[in-house]
């Protein structure tokens, strides 16, 4: 007595998986579907057979011949890496000495305030601790109550104020706050 099952188990099974799109194995056309939205999904999300190169690049079968054509032997493609290399190495000394010329100019600027105006050059070098806060400002972090002592808090001294709003294209639907006013705080 035979039996399906093993008639299938002395079946010579391919190992190659299936290698249609189980994106669209669920689904059923109906026949409303524009036909356009289908194309726009179908080129922005490509199927996953594997024999036929991807759209998007990701896969391409005939990359290695492409190769042996365009760089025949092991000793061009050396050169044209030592090559590459060399670019990547000059670029990057290129980079490194304008950053060495821009400190170098930062460094004789400091040198020139230092030596025409002391006082200004002792307050540029001042180091801060962000998180220090004078009697004056516990004072009036007592008085304040919701977003404007949010505000004082949040603002640390000397980095870009937190409560500036981001830049738009478009001004906001309800239009210009004209009673806002920022919390001063105390030097």
């Amino acid at each position: 007595m035979s039996s399906p099952l093993l008639a299938l188990g002395k079946q010579k099974l391919s190992l190659r998986v299936a290698q249609t799109s189980v994106r669209y194995a669920g689904r059923q056309e109906t026949g409303g579907v524009d036909p356009r939205n289908e194309i726009i999904r179908r080129a922005l999300y490509p199927s996953n057979i594997r024999n036929r190169p991807s759209p998007v690049g990701t896969w391409r079968p005939d990359v290695g011949r492409r190769l042996q054509r365009a760089i025949p032997s092991a000793q061009a493609h050396e050169t044209i890496e030592r090559a590459w290399f060399l670019h990547q190495r000059h670029v990057r000394r290129a980079r490194a000495a304008e950053l060495q010329r821009k400190f170098e100019s930062v460094k004789n600027a400091m040198e020139t305030l230092r030596q025409v105006a002391p006082r200004l050059y002792v307050e540029a070098n001042k180091e801060e601790d962000p998180r220090a806060r004078s009697p004056a400002e516990f004072d009036l972090l007592k008085k304040l109550k919701g977003p404007e002592k949010k505000a004082v808090e949040a603002r640390i001294r000397g980095l870009f104020p937190r409560e500036l709003r981001i830049p738009t294209d478009t001004p906001p639907k309800n239009g210009w706050t004209y009673e806002f006013t920022p919390v001063a705080r105390p030097p």
